[in-house]
């Protein structure tokens, strides 16, 4: 059964980078704003991440360029492998690559 949306970002920027596929040369702070659109857009995650960081969709909306919010998106992804797969697969990285961005942003190398 095909996940439905759980809420649609309001800024556009995320719907564009979830729609779009990494080049290898991606930041790790845009493949932490691909992770986030992955995990906003889809109805299971969403919900799960917003419960588990505490943060509102507005909150969240208005922090996503936050290297923290970001490393904690990636975080979460991390916590249960099939999640970080599929991310990785739905941006078009491996998912060692999604965690090093997640280190990146957590250290500040972002």
């Amino acid at each position: 059964m095909p996940r439905r949306e759980a809420w649609s970002p309001a800024d556009r920027s995320l719907r564009l980078l979830h729609e779009r596929k990494t080049n290898s040369g991606d930041s790790p702070a845009v493949i932490g704003l691909m992770a986030l659109a992955h995990v906003a857009g889809d109805a299971d995650l969403g919900p799960r991440f917003l419960a588990l960081s505490g943060l509102d969709a507005a909150t969240l909306r208005t922090r996503a360029g936050d290297p923290v919010v970001l490393a904690a998106v990636v975080d979460f992804l991390t916590g249960r492998e099939s999640d970080l797969v599929a991310c990785a697969e739905a941006i078009g990285v491996k998912p060692a690559a999604l965690v090093a961005a997640g280190a990146a942003l957590a250290e500040g190398r972002a």
